[in-house]
């Protein structure tokens, strides 16, 4: 639902040992957990940490789903598992089919984007609606996969299905089947709609593929309002029946387009034309209605205008400073100070922010929210809170392990009052010691119900939060001396955030006009006022120690910038209180169209104590560890093969298991591959053997000779990942050893390569690695890390004194420099490899020279240097074929020495230059990018030219 979630960092930078670790390392939950399944007729829901009601209530919330979420697409999809996961702090859900299955994360945002809906309810919603999209698939072509791919064929039938489709889709849905879908909520198109009113009209190619140099909103915004044009203008069942044109042969270029073009006589890009000119047009006549825009004045930036970059979340320090949070395509998170007078000020980087809007300055101090992933447990995520001394730059780390999403300093800056959801799904503002951490008081809260971005009160002993119930929302008023809570408008269906007290009032956002703008209630009256009229949005208000100038972030198609206003009540409109939104395009209409549009709003408004209770019984990961998801011709875990076998991966993902038949086109030989990998304790326990056949020739004496042989190859060993990140630095630690035995039979070549095991002479050996990686983290725009620093070393060896002998020892270690620009990079890289080969020779545990084959030496030092930069930033289109987004290079100079002390010493020296040259482009208007190149090199030691083609990586 979200894209929340962490980086792998491991799996970016773990570098694997020869031959082993072909199972990728998942994210797990700590192994203490007692899991338990509640089942209904169509799902299985599995949780754990004492969260049973939330359980039951999802439970029953899907299966109220079941047929009204998925009418219009015309499937009753078959009964799937839901995995509830509560050990994290991310907001976020996901359906997949490798293996099938849905994931929730339960803590809930805290954000603007929740509106107005219980956060299990809204994934329900979302979630249920991937189910049917992927259900659909199981028709045409797809009935003929399926025996081939097992689960895997519905990935493989819809991969010409976009990306936009499936978000956008799942948006609209829950736009009209709850109270407040996404569909609803300004905030959530804010950017495309700065777009169209600035005349940003972006051709299809650029809207569906990004770009670096402005900001084109992502799947979900463009996705709702394709998909909701559609449906609008061509019945509520319009893509299904798209759907259902696309599955009878989805296997060539632009298949999903000729779909729609047979359902509804357009094109995609007539669709996008079309959806862009209405929604232009009804956003035109919203401003034309609006209020007379609110003058502001612009605190001055030091970003450039041609590039995307915003400034948002303003909090006073003094009468005339801010500090702010900047944004962008060229810059990671960072807090900078404005100020009316003078430029801009670089303040501090954080790591990983978890909700920025959070950031409250007071006492001299700084607070917000930031992840904290568990070393080893990839689901164990808390959030903790950094608190910033703003005069001596001391950073202090509060509630480690803890899981507070949103934070505020109190007038004084010694205490804090926190939110927090616990993994029972329990909700409760925390009152904590700025200094030490400590919990000095829970607020009672026996409805549960859900607090929002709270604040200190000036007078330094009230509290004021929205609060989300069953009935929407509110902004309450919380006296902890007395545990007692005031409301300060009625509990309403009207979208409310970020409360900011101010003598007898408080200010808020709100969307009650259809533009989110600053509004105020006072304590006193109840009388509410608009404060702003802005043409886009103003958000995050913020009130200047002196009381006479408000400032917050005003939104434009550059990106948000930080204004500010005078502070007069006497301008302020009164307003009627309202008590619900104006919902924004097409959902009204999307609502009316649903079968269920009333209903199940109806549905999910009803108390807990009237969904029915599902049976529940114990669940054991080990028990149903083997879950084969994909038979036949299945890909590789790793993504680069295709054989005949099968995958199996458990719902909790502890245990992954791969088999198959594998061919090589070089040797045309086969191979049988089996490979386990469980992951669900402390050490990765891995497990490989291949049985496959050889068939090469040597020359030997002036004769060449061919033979076929047969060889089998047990690896086996641990692996320790560790992600160690804390900061803006990204850090990862891997500790590996393995054991290797390989055996070869019917050999009967007169001689063999040194690199080869013969058929008397097996090889044990064991290899041991350690590496290190940590990395500043990356813009957008960034071809290369700026700083940072890696390091590998490897030990090979054959200690049992049985079969071939060698030993090699290997040390390599880069750093990560800035260059002369921005977004210019340098790395510097040395290593030394020391190797005994007695008998057999080892892969290289080092890089060679770039244009170089590797020859095995005895000692072999290197050392490189890299200058990374990029040349343009693009937005080339060829028809609907490819869209270039970037033109970068590497400038490099490797060097070498290899010294070779069997039989006579030799030595060899390197000295090679060269440079790459990558094209970053989309093909056939997939949204991921695929990087591709030449690369150039100038080999010195024998002064000749070699030109190599760089292979296609994509960039995630």
């Amino acid at each position: 639902m979200r894209r929340l979630l962490l980086p792998g960092l491991l799996s970016l930078f773990a570098i694997a040992p020869a031959r082993a670790q072909s199972l990728p390392i998942l994210s797990q939950n700590p192994p203490e957990l007692r899991w338990r399944e509640v089942r209904t007729p169509h799902f299985r829901v599995l949780y754990a940490g004492g969260i049973d009601s939330a359980a039951q209530r999802t439970a029953a919330r899907l299966e109220q789903l079941h047929g009204p979420g998925v009418a219009t697409l015309g499937v009753r999809p078959r009964p799937i598992a839901v995995v509830l996961q509560n050990q994290t702090t991310v907001s976020n859900g996901f359906v997949t089919f490798l293996p099938r299955h849905a994931e929730f994360f339960t803590t809930p945002q805290q954000g603007f984007g929740l509106g107005t809906v219980d956060w299990l309810d809204g994934l329900a919603v979302h979630e249920f609606r991937h189910v049917g999209q992927f259900e659909k698939a199981r028709q045409g072509v797809g009935r003929v996969l399926g025996p081939l791919f097992g689960d895997g064929a519905l990935g493989i039938a819809a991969v010409g299905v976009p990306q936009w489709f499936f978000e956008g889709d799942a948006v609209g849905t829950e736009t009209a089947l709850t109270r407040s879908g996404r569909g609803r909520i300004p905030s959530f198109n804010v950017g495309l709609r700065a777009n169209l009113l600035a005349g940003r009209r972006y051709s299809y190619q650029k809207a569906v593929n990004g770009s670096l140099r402005d900001n084109v909103p992502d799947w979900y915004v463009l996705g709702y309002f394709m998909t909701s044009y559609l449906k609008t203008h061509h019945g509520p069942d319009v893509w299904g029946k798209v759907l259902d044109e696309y599955y009878r042969f989805p296997f060539y270029p632009f298949s999903f387009s000729h779909g729609i073009r047979r359902t509804t006589g357009l094109t995609v890009e007539q669709l996008y034309g079309r959806t862009m000119t209405e929604i232009d047009s009804t956003w035109r006549e919203q401003v034309a209605l609006a209020a007379t825009t609110t003058p502001v004045r612009e605190l001055p930036v030091a970003a450039s205008q041609n590039v995307f970059a915003q400034y948002q979340y303003p909090q006073y320090l003094t009468d005339s400073t801010v500090l702010a949070l900047k944004t962008g395509l060229d810059y990671i998170p960072q807090f900078v100070l404005l100020s009316r007078h003078g430029a801009e000020q670089k303040v501090f980087t954080p790591g990983q922010l978890n909700l920025p809007e959070m950031l409250s300055v007071n006492g001299g101090r700084a607070v917000w929210p930031e992840y904290q992933q568990h070393a080893r447990w990839g689901q164990r995520i808390a959030s903790e809170l950094k608190v910033l001394d703003l005069k001596t730059g001391r950073l202090t780390r509060i509630g480690r392990g803890q899981r507070y999403t949103a934070a505020a300093l109190s007038p004084d800056g010694r205490r804090l009052v926190a939110a927090r959801t616990d993994a029972a799904y329990h909700h409760a503002l925390v009152i904590l010691d700025a200094e030490s951490g400590a919990e000095i008081q829970t607020l009672p809260n026996p409805a549960n119900d859900f607090y929002q971005q709270p604040r200190w009160h000036p007078d330094g002993r009230r509290l004021v939060a929205v609060a989300l119930s069953a009935a929407g929302k509110t902004i309450v008023v919380l006296d902890p001396n007395t545990g007692t809570s005031t409301a300060l408008l009625p509990v309403a269906n009207l979208n409310l955030a970020n409360p900011q007290p101010w003598r007898d009032f408080v200010l808020y956002n709100s969307s009650q006009s259809g533009i989110d703008n600053l509004y105020a209630v006072s304590a006193r009256t109840g009388q509410t006022y608009r404060v702003t009229s802005r043409p886009l949005g103003a958000y995050q208000v913020a009130v200047a120690p002196d009381g006479r100038t408000l400032a917050f972030h005003d939104y434009r198609a550059t990106g948000a910038r930080v204004v500010e206003m005078l502070l007069d009540t006497t301008a302020w409109v009164p307003l009627p209180t309202a008590t619900a939104d104006i919902a924004g395009p097409y959902a009204a209409a999307l609502t009316a169209q649903e079968p269920a549009g009333q209903a199940v709003p109806r549905l999910l408004a009803r108390p807990d104590s009237a969904l029915p209770r599902y049976g529940v019984r114990r669940y054991s990961p080990l028990a149903h560890a083997f879950n084969l998801f994909s038979y036949g011709v299945v890909q590789s875990p790793s993504g680069n093969a295709v054989s005949v076998g099968l995958r199996s991966q458990d719902l909790l993902n502890t245990t992954q298991v791969f088999a198959g038949v594998g061919y090589d086109q070089t040797e045309r030989t086969f191979s049988a591959t089996g490979a386990l990998s469980y992951q669900g304790r402390f050490p990765v326990l891995d497990a490989d053997v291949t049985y496959g056949g050889r068939d090469a020739a040597i020359i030997y004496r002036g004769v060449t000779y061919r033979d076929q042989w047969q060889y089998a190859r047990l690896t086996a060993g641990l692996r320790l990942p560790l992600n160690l990140t804390h900061s803006k630095y990204l850090q990862a630690l891997s500790l590996g050893t393995y054991f290797l035995h390989e055996q070869v039979y019917g050999y009967d070549l007169p001689a063999r390569r040194l690199s080869e095991t013969g058929p008397n002479s097996p090889l044990n050996a064991v290899q041991t690695t350690l590496s290190y990686v940590t990395q500043l983290k990356r813009s957008a725009r960034s071809v290369a890390p700026r700083w940072g620093g890696a390091f590998l070393s490897t030990w090979r060896t054959t200690p049992f004194g049985t079969g071939l002998e060698a030993r090699q020892w290997a040390a390599q270690g880069s750093l990560y420099l800035p260059g002369l620009t921005r977004n210019h990079a340098i790395r510097l890289r040395a290593g030394y490899q020391w190797q005994d080969q007695l008998q057999y020779q080892f892969a290289p545990a080092v890089s060679i020279p770039r244009g170089e084959g590797y020859t095995s030496f005895d000692r072999l030092a290197v050392a490189s240097f890299d200058y990374n930069l990029p040349l343009a930033f693009t937005h080339w289109e060829l028809g609907r074929l490819l869209y270039v987004q970037r033109l970068r290079a590497t400038v490099f100079g490797d060097v070498a020495q290899g010294n070779d002390y069997r039989g006579t010493a030799a030595r060899l020296n390197y000295r090679n230059a060269g440079a790459d040259l990558l094209v970053l482009f989309n093909v056939l208007r997939l949204r991921t990018p695929v990087e591709a190149g030449v690369r150039v090199v100038y080999r010195g030691a024998v002064g000749a030219w070699v030109v190599e083609p760089l292979a296609f990586s994509l960039r995630l």
